[in-house]
């Protein structure tokens, strides 16, 4: 019995240590899509009318979309930090099972971004089709890779 207390003890310290041992990588993985977010929501309030379209404010938006795109992601998702494994966090552990296209669709957001890059600051006209070709490639990896909220 003594032994069973004590390997049950190990067991919880040890599930905060994984947590931690993470932490830095997802709070930036999180982080990165909250930023995407952010500027995805000013873009898509501009392409809708809902907020009046100002061209620096479209092109800073469109910017940092680019900028998030190009970060390096290897460093970001290690193996063991997926929603089986931790708490707080929406990435599938298909992931891990197929890093490889995980990583080509992350870079297939290349090519939209830059594209809404080039075309924010033209007019509110070409937000809407920028931001649906963005989107298309969000939802490529997010259908496959990020589980539903729940």
């Amino acid at each position: 019995m003594k032994t069973f207390v004590v390997a049950a003890a190990i067991a919880a310290l040890a599930v905060p240590a994984v947590a931690q041992e993470f932490d830095g990588q997802l709070k930036a993985r999180q982080g990165q899509f909250r930023i995407l977010a952010i500027n995805l929501g000013i873009l898509g309030d501009m392409a809708k009318g809902e907020t009046e379209y100002d061209a620096e404010a479209a092109q800073a938006s469109a910017d940092s979309i680019h900028a998030v795109s190009m970060i390096n992601q290897g460093p970001l998702w290690p193996e063991g930090s997926s929603e089986a494994d931790l708490d707080g966090t929406r990435a599938k552990v298909e992931i891990w099972e197929n890093f490889d296209d995980f990583a080509s669709k992350w870079s297939d957001l290349a090519a939209p971004a830059t594209n809404l890059q080039e075309v924010a600051a033209t007019g509110q006209e070409a937000l809407g089709p920028a931001l649906g070709q963005l989107g298309n490639a969000c939802s490529a990896c997010h259908d496959e890779y990020r589980a539903s909220a729940n």
